[in-house]
């Protein structure tokens, strides 16, 4: 069996959008570093509003930090289309719940699995509350799979799950690929933006090496 190519799937989407049309995009963010090449790719065909949603960082000083990178990220990078960032009320309870009884289990386990879900559910929500308001999005997707550590296959299957099931696009992509990563690398030290050595939440921290 293949497997799918979303980088592939992006481009075919991208090569498909009408000469001087921008679809709006509703780009979830876990980061300034991970959104740095997320934005400078993307940017350049469709209309963006970042949507921090990560109650798994812990504690609430950490996620007011990556929430600081990310406006600083969007103001110093000067970006030529339109975007915007929309930064969610903090409530560690929701992820803590959302992963009762798998604290113990692995990264990149069925507590990421559920994790990843519960942010892009949020965002597919906060999507779909736009229908009718005339700020309505064309598409969602997230900056997560940039990071070599995730799950690209995992997240975009998830992510088309839970747009099916509100009939919502969700854009394809594994961000990584074509040296995205490496150039998030390149332009966190442009920058100079803060890179946290864990993932977010407390189980990770734990794990994480220390520099």
């Amino acid at each position: 069996m293949n497997r799918r190519n979303y980088q592939r799937e992006l481009e075919s989407i991208i090569e498909a959008i009408p000469a001087g049309q921008r679809p709006r995009l509703l780009l979830h963010s876990c980061c300034a570093p991970c959104s740095s090449y997320v934005l400078e790719y993307l940017e350049r065909y469709f209309d963006i509003t970042l949507f921090y949603y990560n109650p798994n960082i812990y504690p609430v000083e950490e996620y007011m930090k990556r929430a600081e990178e990310l406006s600083r990220l969007l103001s110093d990078m000067g970006l030529s289309g339109k975007v915007g960032l929309m930064v969610c009320d903090y409530d560690c309870n929701e992820f803590f719940e959302t992963v009762k009884g798998l604290e113990r289990e692995p990264e990149g386990g069925a507590r990421c699995m559920r994790c990843y879900e519960l942010r892009l559910r949020r965002t597919a929500e906060y999507m779909l509350s736009k229908k009718g308001t005339g700020e309505e999005y064309d598409y969602f997707t997230t900056t997560l799979s940039i990071s070599p550590m995730k799950n690209a296959e995992a997240l975009n299957r998830i992510g088309e799950s839970i747009a099916g099931e509100y009939e919502l696009k969700y854009l394809p992509g594994d961000f990584k690929k074509k040296d995205g990563y490496k150039r998030s690398i390149e332009l966190s030290r442009e920058y100079g933006l803060y890179r946290q050595n864990y993932c977010g939440c407390v189980f990770s921290e734990t794990t994480a090496p220390k520099s």
